[in-house]
């Protein structure tokens, strides 16, 4: 490697190590830019090692075949032989793994070059995809994340040299951070998307606005709610009602909430009725604001959030699901659904085609395994029960 080359790489370097934790496929422009830097055959990032039945997160960037190539390739195919017979064969042969954190170690300052060719991981792995010498370093963030950065090389090639092993030290606490970075937004992500889901599972349409009162974000049923466009829809980035009284009474509650926030006030939580074509129920909305940080800052950031209840959709809990809470048979939850969606108890009996007397009994067992006395709160424990998010 020049000399001269930390210098004139370890800015970008380091710049497309966090631009990594942000990428679709992370460190997709970073572990090119690695291995061109240290000039070697592999650059690899295990961010989580394979296991019996887990094929971990294995991430590899190939020196490219053609010298006329582009340096800055795409990141290796995971299901290729190499990655593939490492996740499944060789990991567990692997010397150079749980190395000391944050410390940059060649695979010959544990395994001389004499024992490393008679090891079973040389010869059933590196000696068939042609590589010999290693240089990594192990480092993890607080969350328990731990990542393994590794540069591989063809046996006639030469060691890593002390500047080398200098630039990976140097990018090893960025590399740390970018981690952690990448860590919480997965966690932000996991936790954001398993709240989105129970709410479509409650079937509650959800649309977040900005400042501005623009669509920044819907969940699925507010997104079939706003294409269908009966009573609620979207016009260019906004929120549309048809009734004009409504919809000038959404818009006077949304530019509330924003004057709220930009004068740092509470803000009340408002609801609106929104009629639909005839046969249909009026739509429920609810405006609220959307938390914010000390810190939270720009026109184009959450401002707004609008829940839309419509009553027509059907409750979502399902037969297993009753059975299991509250230890019905598979007739009784059906039947106990079926009035939970508004049908009466002789309805019932027609639609499943048994006979009032057989209907009263299930209905009767029902009270004695829920504890309610009446119907009416039968449908309550159900819609307010966990059942909806099964």
């Amino acid at each position: 490697m020049d000399p001269q080359s930390i210098d004139a790489d370890y800015d970008r370097i380091i710049e497309l190590i966090y631009r990594g934790a942000l990428e679709q496929q992370p460190w997709q422009s970073a572990l090119p830019a690695l291995r061109q830097a240290l000039d070697a055959q592999v650059t690899s990032l295990v961010l989580r090692p394979p296991s019996e039945g887990d094929r971990g997160v294995i991430l590899n960037c190939v020196r490219p075949e053609d010298a006329g190539q582009a340096a800055e390739t795409r990141l290796a195919d995971p299901n290729d032989w190499e990655v593939t017979a490492y996740r499944e064969q060789f990991f567990t042969l692997d010397p150079f793994v749980n190395l000391p954190h944050d410390k940059v170690i060649a695979l010959e300052d544990i395994l001389p070059d004499e024992e490393l060719v008679h090891s079973d991981y040389y010869l059933h792995y590196l000696q068939p995809i042609g590589l010999f010498r290693i240089l990594g370093v192990d480092t993890a963030e607080p969350g328990g994340m731990l990542a393994r950065l590794r540069f591989s090389r063809r046996q006639g090639e030469p060691r890593f040299d002390a500047r080398e092993r200098q630039l990976v030290e140097l990018i090893t606490p960025h590399l740390r951070l970018a981690i952690e970075i990448y860590a919480r937004l997965n966690r932000m992500t996991s936790e954001r998307d398993l709240y989105a889901g129970a709410v479509d599972q409650l079937s509650v349409a959800t649309v977040i606005l900005d400042e501005q009162g623009r669509v920044l974000n819907t969940n699925a049923v507010a997104r079939a709610m706003l294409d269908e466009a009966d009573g609620l829809g979207q016009r260019g980035e906004r929120l549309h009602i048809t009734s004009r009284r409504v919809d000038g009474a959404l818009q006077e509650a949304l530019d509330s909430v924003a004057r709220a926030r930009r004068g740092q006030e509470p803000s009340v939580v408002r609801a609106l009725r929104v009629p639909r074509s005839a046969g249909r129920s009026d739509l429920g909305l609810v405006i609220r604001p959307v938390p914010t940080s000390e810190w939270s800052e720009g026109q184009s950031s959450p401002c707004t959030a609008v829940f839309i209840s419509d009553p027509d959709l059907r409750e979502s809990a399902s037969q297993q699901s009753l059975g299991e809470l509250f230890g019905l048979t598979p007739a009784e939850a059906n039947l106990a659904l079926l009035l939970a969606r508004g049908l009466s108890l002789a309805e019932v009996s027609e639609a499943q085609n048994i006979s009032p007397h057989t209907a009263r009994a299930q209905l009767k067992s029902i009270f004695s395994k829920t504890g309610v006395s009446r119907q009416a709160e039968l449908v309550r424990l159900i819609l307010k029960s966990v059942a909806s998010l099964a």
